[in-house]
Parts: structure tokens; C-alpha cells; sequence
């Protein structure tokens, strides 16, 4: 008896040992390490760094530690508290107000209207519940410097503020990796024609060329994949007419940035081109095609190939399912918005 005992005892062990390893395999996303996230955005110029920004806020594998508002040299674009503005009405509609936000170098205000302005005309930076860093260079360093984990900086804008906190800070670049929509390599805008010089680029040259200088690694979405990506059809109506809080705010900013009257249905979403960069830092990209490729910024905001002063980047140059990736968007924005600590 004390045999066939023991011999229950042991298939009861292996039985629960078999069952622990298949609820571990199995086990959802909480079990995964996030990924340290800086995401330094020109929000308010195009509305893809609003799509862009809210796919980041529902995206599991990103622990978003600082947004800081970026500009390019235009002085139409220097308007850091608009942008500012922007990224907190957000971050209060995602209730994610434990996201710090910092305002970037540049002017804080600058002339002319710009196309969200309307959105934020009412809304008070102070009233934000959350902390605004007046130095947002100087959060991205410290941000950074604190870390225990390298940090991965996600720049959907002109990455002015990247080249200020690189230049000082050096050491920041030894413990972070750089994602970045920037640049065309083979084609142009719409996926059509000769390489472009690319708006992110072509605002600031200099700065890109600061980034690429430094000694982190280097990951880009060039137009030759960002370029040619659009929500349409169903896809686009799972989040327009969505009760979400914060995929309303996103449609009311794409409303007022379209012009669109009131009562009239938007029918798709404009070019997305800086969610692929949210794409390349929370997944391992597997529906891209990327090369590794030694890339030169131009004065005039080229990013070529050049085999004897380029920098080794990784560049999603292609797509291996365009149509898989518009839904992975769409899957992850209806998602319910990623709380602290949560998935």
C-alpha cells in the first residue's frame, strides 16, 4: 500500500508540475517585463502623432515613462504648451495622468494657429493633475540617467530635444535605444517616386544627424513603410463609433483637424506614419521587412545610403502584410486603455 501511495503521490506531482508549465506558456502578457518608454512627439501638427500617441497609451508591452513635446525649426511649429496641451487632455481622457510631461526646446509659444488648437483652446496646462516638467530635456536625461532598465526613446517628430539632451548628457545614449519615424530610403511619399526629403528630417537635419552619431542602437520607419499606412472600411468604423474615452478624444481631434462639420462622418483615417513606430518599439516587427543599412543625413534632410560615412541603422524598409498591421492597430486601440501596473 505504501508503494501504490507513494506512486499516486508522484502522478499527482508530475500532474501538477505538467499543469504549472502549461499556465506559465500560457499566461497572459502581465508576465512579461514592459518595455521603458520616452516618447518625444511633435503632436499637433499632423494628427498621426495623436494616433500614434493614443496606440502607445493602449499598447501592453510599453511602460511609458515621460512624453515630451517636441517642434521643428519652423517657427509656425515652436509651440511646446500647445502641444503640451494636447498630450495632457489625453493622457486625462486615458485616466493615465500618472504619465509625466515635459515641454521641450523652443519657443513655449510661437504664432499662427495650428489645426488642434481648438481641441485644447479652453483646457489650462496647470489644471493637469500630473506633473509638467518645464525642463522636459533635462526629464528625458534624468528619466533616462535612473533607469535600471534600458530605455527605449520612441521620436515621431523632429528630434530637437534628443539632440539637446545628447549634447548634454552624453552618457544617456549608453543606456537607451532610439526608434524613430524618420527618413525614405528607396521611395518617397505614398510609396511613389524617388526618395523624399522626409518633414521629420528636413525640420531639423542636424539633430537626426546628432542622433545617429550617438552610440545607441538606431531603429527607423522611413516613408517606405510609414508612408503608405491607412485604417479604412470596418477597421476605421470599430474605432470611430468606439465608446472608449480616449478613442473619442482621438476622433474629436481628427474631426476638428479634417475640418469636418458637424453631423458628418469621417469615412478613414489620413496617412499614419508615426504608429509604426509604435509598432517597431513594443513588437519584433515580424510583419516588416528590415535591413540593416549605412545611412547618411543629408544638410538638406536626405537620408541616403552611403557605404563609407553611413551609420549601421535598422530600417523597415517593407511590408510583409500591410493589411495585418492596419488591423493589429485597430485591435490594439479598442483594446481597454492600459492601466499603471496593469494589461
Amino acid at each position: 500500500m505504501k508503494c501504490v501511495a507513494q506512486t499516486c503521490w508522484l502522478v499527482v506531482l508530475a500532474t501538477v508540475a505538467i499543469g504549472t508549465q502549461v499556465a506559465s506558456a500560457t499566461a497572459p502578457d502581465a508576465q512579461r517585463e514592459k518595455i521603458p518608454v520616452i516618447i518625444d512627439t511633435d503632436i499637433g501638427t499632423d494628427i498621426d502623432d495623436t494616433w500614434a500617441l493614443c496606440l502607445a497609451l493602449k499598447s501592453p508591452e510599453l511602460d511609458i515613462r515621460l512624453i515630451v513635446a517636441d517642434h521643428g525649426n519652423h517657427p509656425e511649429y515652436q509651440k511646446t504648451v500647445y502641444r503640451a496641451k494636447i498630450i495632457a487632455k489625453l493622457l486625462d481622457a486615458a485616466g493615465r495622468t500618472d504619465i509625466p510631461i515635459g515641454l521641450g526646446v523652443g519657443k513655449k509659444e510661437g504664432r499662427g494657429k495650428q489645426r488642434q488648437e481648438n481641441w485644447v483652446k479652453d483646457y489650462r496646462l496647470k489644471d493637469f493633475r500630473g506633473i509638467v516638467h518645464e525642463d522636459g530635456v533635462g526629464a528625458i536625461i534624468q528619466t533616462i540617467m535612473k533607469s535600471k532598465r534600458p530605455v527605449t526613446v520612441i521620436a515621431t517628430g523632429p528630434v530637437s530635444n534628443l539632440e539637446a539632451a545628447l549634447k548634454r548628457e552624453p552618457k544617456i545614449a549608453a543606456k537607451a535605444r532610439f526608434v524613430g519615424m524618420h527618413g525614405s530610403v528607396y521611395v518617397g511619399y505614398g510609396g511613389r517616386g524617388k526618395p523624399a526629403a522626409e518633414f521629420n528630417v528636413k525640420c531639423a537635419p542636424k539633430a537626426l544627424q546628432a542622433v545617429f552619431a550617438a552610440r545607441w542602437p538606431v531603429t527607423i520607419t522611413p516613408l517606405d513603410t510609414c508612408g503608405i499606412v491607412h485604417v479604412r472600411g470596418e477597421n476605421y468604423r470599430k474605432v470611430r463609433d468606439s465608446k472608449d474615452p480616449l478613442l473619442r478624444a482621438l476622433i474629436e481631434n481628427y474631426r476638428i483637424w479634417q475640418n469636418v462639420p458637424p453631423g458628418k462622418q469621417t469615412g478613414g483615417s489620413s496617412t499614419l506614419y508615426d504608429t509604426v513606430a509604435i509598432y517597431l518599439a513594443a513588437t519584433d516587427a515580424q510583419l516588416c521587412k528590415i535591413e540593416t543599412l549605412p545611412l547618411r543625413v543629408t544638410d538638406e534632410g536626405m537620408t541616403i545610403i552611403d557605404k563609407n560615412k553611413g551609420r549601421k541603422v535598422r530600417a523597415a524598409v517593407g511590408w510583409k502584410d500591410l493589411d495585418a498591421f492596419e488591423e493589429w492597430i485597430v485591435e490594439r486601440l479598442t483594446r481597454p486603455t492600459v492601466r499603471p501596473g496593469k494589461l
